[in-house]
């Protein structure tokens, strides 16, 4: 501390100073200052670097009132315009496209969709790849614009809910496995239907009937073995002005009164057809009471 030091004196009094009087000077001088001044320096120069780097994010990242770049935010969230690359996973609401424009997905690898519930599981996921598109769901439906379903899938069964399904395969259709179908018909009206099992049977069962109609041709029936027609509680009608069958073994004669195990068929008036013992004549009448 340095003290001062008043004295009064009168005039013609003469009083001498000392002459040890010490003088200090008051701030920063010598290297101190030197090195104030280049701190300040050094300060002043990172700030200026701080702005320039701000102001060059700023430019380069199209920073806006509005958002950044091609991203804007709104009232009702984000909106991206243009082409976007997401390195992670992306979560959100809802994604949606421009009223004029499309919404396109695309990766190098996959297209992963995944729906999970409150606990985290995944509940449905939706995956294209390049070799397949899956599916995974308890519960999978294509609706048509008015919300009339078209396909469903689940665990009990498959639906198609058109009212037509057209199968435009060269081949037809393979089912490994039973169908239920109320219809099954050709494309055109001229043009061939064919139910074909290459190397299983094939079967059409129906708790009310079967019934088969070619309106503009013919049916046939091939089989390598047997055709077998038959009716447990019914009759079987055959309806038609003339019936053929063509190829029938012609049996020769033989001794009087000797079949040889040739039988003739018979046809009662009602349509009913019975076999009788062939002889030298008809014998159809010997057995006629088979029509009573």
């Amino acid at each position: 501390m340095v003290r001062e030091q008043y004295t009064t004196v009168t005039e013609g009094t003469h009083i001498e100073r000392p002459e040890n009087q010490h003088v200090y000077k008051i701030g920063i001088y010598g290297w101190r200052k030197r090195c104030l001044y280049l701190f300040v320096l050094l300060l002043l120069t990172i700030l200026v670097v701080n702005l320039a780097l701000t102001i060059w994010i700023l430019r380069v990242m199209w920073f806006s009132p509005l958002g950044m770049g091609h991203l804007h935010v709104t009232a009702d969230g984000l909106r991206l315009e243009g082409e976007s690359e997401f390195l992670f996973p992306l979560y959100a609401k809802e994604i949606r496209s421009r009223v004029d424009s499309s919404l396109l997905l695309q990766s190098t690898q996959n297209v992963t969709v995944n729906a999970r519930n409150s606990e985290g599981e995944v509940t449905g996921r939706v995956k294209v790849g390049a070799q397949m598109v899956e599916v995974q769901s308890q519960h999978l439906q294509i609706s048509s614009e008015d919300g009339k379903p078209l396909f469903t899938a689940e665990e009990q069964g498959v639906v198609v809910g058109t009212g037509r399904l057209r199968v435009t395969g060269p081949e037809g259709a393979l089912f490994e496995h039973s169908v239920e179908t109320p219809l099954v018909r050709a494309e055109h009206p001229f043009q061939d239907l064919r139910l074909e099992s290459p190397t299983r049977s094939l079967s059409m069962d129906a708790p009310r009937g079967v019934h088969i109609e070619a309106r503009a041709g013919k049916m046939e029936a091939l089989s390598q073995m047997d055709i077998v027609l038959q009716s447990s509680d019914g009759v079987l009608v055959l309806d038609a002005e003339t019936v053929g069958l063509a190829k029938l073994k012609q049996g020769t004669q033989g001794p009087s009164g000797s079949s040889n195990g040739v039988y003739e068929i018979c046809a009662c008036p009602d349509g009913k057809l019975y076999l009788s013992m062939a002889g030298e004549a008809t014998t159809c009448e010997e057995h006629s009471h088979i029509c009573l």
